[in-house]
């Protein structure tokens, strides 16, 4: 199994542990989870695969907190974590954006 594949593995087990009732939706290339598979605005979340890299990326990056200022881009709405090596996966680091993300957290 490549890095890439891992950093993957992991993200879908962390995020299936902070919201164990997400469903998933294959899509873009990658995996977005979600509250409300036929609408759209439920996707909370996804994990997708590039060459060099996985990245994480929250459908409402606004509005996570983020205090360890790990959340890349600037838009409104979207903002990602890009990981290349699977020890860069802290759990620790991302169980509230992602419980956030997903609206089981204020």
């Amino acid at each position: 199994m490549s890095d890439i594949d891992q950093i993957v593995s992991r993200l879908d087990e962390l995020i299936r542990q902070e919201v164990p009732q997400v469903k998933t939706v294959r899509k873009y290339g990658g995996t977005l989870y979600t509250l409300h598979p036929n609408q759209k605005e439920g996707q909370f979340c996804g994990v997708f695969p590039y060459a060099e890299h996985a990245q994480l990326s929250f459908t409402n990056g606004a509005s996570p907190d983020d205090p360890g200022d790990i959340l890349d881009g600037s838009g409104k709405l979207r903002r990602h974590i890009n990981f290349a090596r699977s020890e860069h996966v802290i759990d620790r680091d991302l169980r509230g954006p992602i419980r956030q993300a997903a609206g089981s957290e204020s």
